[in-house]
């Protein structure tokens, strides 16, 4: 059985240094405070930012939840996005995603204000990757900076290591390789159009999957040789309604390294990013 890379323990070392950093800014006058906003009642949607909120009280940070009608007209939404940028006394803002078709349209990227943008998403955020930054010194998009935080707490050596990130969007895959660049990887990023795939994980020191596709990654895609590391960030639901990962976990966990679990894995280690950004807005708003 390979090594499990589970976020618990990881999650348990930086909590209590999150709850700290908070009350020293509650100490300067500063609670650092998000608003969530979830646009209709998608079930996935509801159990991620009620987990967030969660999280950001347990740390001492106040998070609230604005629910919007899935129907609510462009200029309302606008609007109210519009309404928080404007809240001095509000520092993180994000906009839960998947938004209902009618919005779809909208570029999420660019609606928040950038000194509030937790997600990290903005293009300005983004571009701070482009210059060669690091997690810990921006705004960086939450599950990137959670899987560098992952590999720090294990010990997984970022630099000259060869890694294949399986996926290309914007939230996930594109700006993770942008950071492990920064780290002096060597980053291949395959996609759905590339050609032999199999080779190219096989070459690999560390695979990792972000393409939301049930158990893709399987044994015919490493080595026999167990010296591979595999992190999942798929979420997808079998047809049993369990939470599975883009891997085939049963079967990976004897052929390689180590490997993340789903649940348990990368998804707490979001969240865990989402509060550290939070808590870097505010004080960012503290001493600009």
């Amino acid at each position: 059985m390979s090594n499990v890379l589970s976020a618990k323990p990881v999650v348990d070392k930086n909590i209590n240094d999150l709850i700290n950093e908070c009350n020293l800014l509650k100490s300067k006058g500063v609670t650092p405070y998000l608003k969530v906003i979830l646009v209709g009642d998608n079930p996935a949607s509801v159990i991620y930012t009620k987990n967030k909120k969660a999280f950001c009280e347990k740390i001492g940070a106040k998070c609230d939840i604005i629910k919007l009608s899935a129907d609510i007209d462009e200029k309302d939404f606008l609007n109210e996005v519009e309404n928080i940028n404007n809240d001095n006394s509000v520092h993180g803002l994000l906009i839960q995603l998947p938004l209902p078709k009618k919005l779809k349209h909208l570029d999420v990227t660019t609606l928040v204000n950038e000194t509030k943008d937790v997600d990290g998403f903005h293009p300005l955020n983004v571009f701070e990757l482009y210059k060669g930054n690091k997690e810990d010194k921006i705004l960086a998009p939450c599950t990137p900076k959670g899987i560098v935080t992952l590999c720090k707490f294990y010990n997984i050596d970022l630099e000259g290591k060869k890694i294949v990130v399986v996926g290309r969007s914007l939230i996930v895959g594109k700006p993770l390789a942008l950071l492990l660049m920064n780290y002096n990887a060597t980053v291949t990023v395959c996609h759905s159009k590339t050609k032999n795939l199999k080779e190219i994980t096989k070459s690999a020191d560390i695979i990792i999957s972000a393409i939301g596709q049930e158990g893709f990654i399987n044994c015919d895609h490493v080595r026999d040789d167990k010296t591979q590391i595999v992190i999942d960030v798929g979420i997808n639901k079998n047809n049993d309604n369990k939470t599975v990962g883009d891997c085939d976990f049963q079967t990976l966990s004897n052929k390689v390294k180590a490997i993340t679990p789903v649940p348990g894995g990368i998804g707490p280690m979001t969240i865990l990013s989402l509060a550290q950004n939070l808590l870097q807005a505010a004080k960012k708003s503290l001493y600009p």
